[in-house]
Parts: C-alpha cells; structure tokens; sequence
C-alpha cells in the first residue's frame, strides 16, 4: 500500500484535446487519476471539458503551427506537472477533393497542421519525455496510412508521415527509455464525419464507424503495452500486411471501385 501511495501523479499532455479522440482520451486518463495537460485552438471546447474533468486537467489554448507558441505551453505543463508520461500528439485537420482540385493555401495548412505541427511538439517536448522515465510519445495516425485513400491524398501523405516519424523515433529514442507508438484509427464518428457520409458506411466490418472511446482505450493500451502501431478496430491489421505485400494489387483494386 505504502508503495502505491508513494507512486507519482502520472501526466499527460494531449494536442487536438476539444473533441473526438483528444478528449475521450482525456477523459479516460483523467479517469485513471492522471493529471491531463489539454491543448487545442477550440478555447470553448477546452473550457468544457474544464467543467467536466475539474482539477484533473490543465487546460491551454493553442495553435500547434505557432512554434514559439509549442514551446512556451511545453514549458507552462512542465512547471505544472513536472514530467510527462505520455505525449499524445492528435491535434489534425482534414480536406477532401481531388489533389489536383486542391487549393494550394489548403495543401499547406494541412501539412503544418499534421505533420509540421505535430513535429514542433514532439521536438518541443522530447526533453520532457527524456526526463521521465518508461514514458511514451504517442501518435494519432489514420488508416490513411494503410494505403493513401484517393479524394485524401495530402491528408494521406500526412498520415504516412506522421507513421514514419514514429517508426523511425522508436528506435532513436530507445536509447533514452522513451517509446513510440502510433494509433492508425479507421472510420470514427467525429466532427470530420458528415451525417451523409455515415449513413452510407456499413454497419460491421473495417469500415464500420468506431467511437472515439475505441481510439482512446487503444491510447491506454499503448501506454501498456509494446505495440508500435495500433489498429482500431482490429481488423484493419491484415490490410496493413497486404498492402506492405503486395501494394499494386491493392491499387488495382481501388482503381477498380474496391474500398480494399
């Protein structure tokens, strides 16, 4: 007993925290006693979950392309928390439409949202993450990432991106006890899903739509687990392999109307 009571108050910091995935992950953590650092630009949407979470959550507003911004709200969760278990980098954005339809100003905010900004976090946080020991940085990436998803295909690069970075950091910083994972969600009911666009997914299967709670209990079984990519649901994993097998069959059945 001495020895649990005597265990640090475990943190985590959450970018994109205002809704969908972000904030069921906060809550949940939250739930497990942890003290939640929430980032998001959505003020209200934090004020909210505020309200709800109480002083199991630190809240900030901020826009994760703003560097000076990155570092100066790592710097304001340090002095609160102290250390950070999990760095949960979610915030993201998205854009349908052929590429080549694609305003130019809209290709770029998606790549400084998902990629860049994402990016400046973990950097802004790696000493944090350093300094605590068995600590996690941890990815939201996308099925995207399976196989780029035509009428997606920035949001696609991003997402592939964002599971490069993550393969290639649970290597080097190994070397500092610190682990990273990626979450590859399918089809999930938040506010990037219109109501039409969910009345025509099936009702089972890989396509099904999933809760952000799946995604967020996937977030804790990463913390628990030694994983590097984490499919939910579990079913999109063989789609995975098949793609890194065979990836011109899997074109070829896109191009043919297949959703796999």
């Amino acid at each position: 007993m001495d020895d649990i009571a005597n265990e640090p108050r475990r943190a985590i910091l959450i970018s994109g925290a205002a809704s969908g995935i972000g904030r069921a992950t906060a809550q949940l953590f939250a739930g497990q006693g942890w003290l939640v650092g929430a980032l998001d630009r959505d003020a209200a949407g934090l004020a909210r979950l505020a309200d709800e979470l109480g002083t199991q959550v630190w809240t900030l507003a901020l826009d994760v392309t703003d560097r000076a911004a990155v570092l100066s709200a790592v710097a304001a969760f340090d002095a609160v928390a102290g250390r950070l278990d999990v760095l949960h980098n979610n915030a993201g954005i998205d854009a349908k439409g052929l590429f080549a339809d694609m305003a130019w100003d809209k290709v770029q905010r998606l790549v400084e949202v998902n990629l860049l900004g994402g990016m400046s976090l973990i950097h802004a946080a790696l000493p944090l993450l350093c300094r605590t020991p068995g600590s996690l940085c941890l990815t939201t990436a996308s099925a995207s990432a399976i196989f780029g998803q035509q009428g997606m295909a920035v949001y696609s690069a991003t997402k592939f991106a964002v599971r490069g970075l993550t393969e290639a950091l649970s290597v080097e910083l190994a070397a500092h006890g610190v682990r990273a994972a990626d979450l590859i969600p399918g089809i999930i009911d938040t506010g990037m899903l219109s109501a039409e666009e969910k009345a025509q997914l099936p009702s089972d299967g890989p396509l099904r739509v999933i809760s952000p709670d799946a995604v967020a209990q996937a977030a804790w079984s990463a913390w628990l687990g030694n994983e590097l990519h984490w499919f939910v649901p579990a079913e999109l994993a063989p789609f995975d392999l098949a793609a890194r097998q065979d990836p011109e069959a899997v074109r070829d059945r896109r191009i043919a109307g297949s959703p796999f």
